[in-house]
Order: C-alpha cells, then structure tokens, then sequence
C-alpha cells in the first residue's frame, strides 16, 4: 500500500486537531515503512506508539465536543472505543506472532481517512464555534486542554 499523502480535503479547520491528524497518518506510513522492512521490532515500536497517541488524541478531541456541547458526542466516542478495540485485537494477534501487518495498515489508513472526513468533520464547525476562533495553540482554553492531555 502506497504512503499516505495529507491533502486539503482532510482538515477539519482546527489546526491543532489537524496536527494530530497529521500525527496519526506520520505513525501509519512509519509502520508500512517497518511493515516493508521486515522489522518485526520496529512494528511492534510502531504500534505501540500509535495506539498511545491514538488514545490521547481521542480523548482530547471528546473533551473539545463535550466542551462544544456538541450533540453526537456519545455515538462519536463509541465509534472510538469500536476503533480502540480493534486495535487490541490486532496488537493481541501481532503479540502471538501471526503477521497483521499488510492488514492492520490498509485497516488503519482505511479507518482514519474515513473518519477524518466523516465523522471528524461532522463535529468541526461546533468546536470552532465554541473555541470561538482560538483554534490554534495559543488559545486559553485550548491551551490548557492541550497542556491536560499532552503535557
């Protein structure tokens, strides 16, 4: 599967949210990279990073539709907690030594880009509204979400 390129179509107008994205899509073409290697190591590295980064950034972006008052946001977070347990399942397969690899990411790119574009961009306009135009990192509250989640 060819790298992952970031277009316009993919931003949801909040740059924080879309440097995580970015973030995201950076993990999934290091684990092709890991992947096409034959680095089992480094795939395992790889992963494991993405799902830590994956679970922070879930959680700071429920916190800013909560904080949004944004009406999905239960469906939202159990579309995450579907994803989050579909990643285990593949890290509990990896861990018993069977190659996920090839699958996991056409699952990942899959998965994200869909729900860049779907579900991510359903919520974007009531979080730049409620940020009422901080939405880069320099904002108040935004600045301390990002400082609660990301250190």
């Amino acid at each position: 599967m060819p790298e992952i390129q970031w277009t316009n179509d993919l931003d949801t107008g909040i740059p924080v949210i879309d440097k995580q994205h970015r973030r995201l899509v950076e993990y999934i073409n290091q684990l092709d990279h890991a992947r096409t290697h034959h680095s089992r190591d480094e795939v395992s590295g790889v992963l494991d990073q993405l799902v830590d980064y994956t679970l922070s950034h879930f959680a700071f972006e429920e916190s800013l539709m909560e904080d949004a008052g944004y009406p999905f946001l239960n469906a939202h977070k159990r579309v995450h907690a579907l994803f989050v347990k579909r990643v285990a399942d593949y890290q509990q397969r990896f861990k018993v030594g069977e190659d996920i690899g090839a699958e996991l990411q056409v699952s990942l790119t899959t998965w994200l880009l869909n729900h860049i574009k779907n579900d991510d961009d359903d919520y974007a306009d009531d979080v730049k509204r409620a940020l009422g135009g901080a939405t880069d990192e320099t904002g108040g509250w935004l600045a301390r979400s990002l400082k609660k989640f990301f250190g």
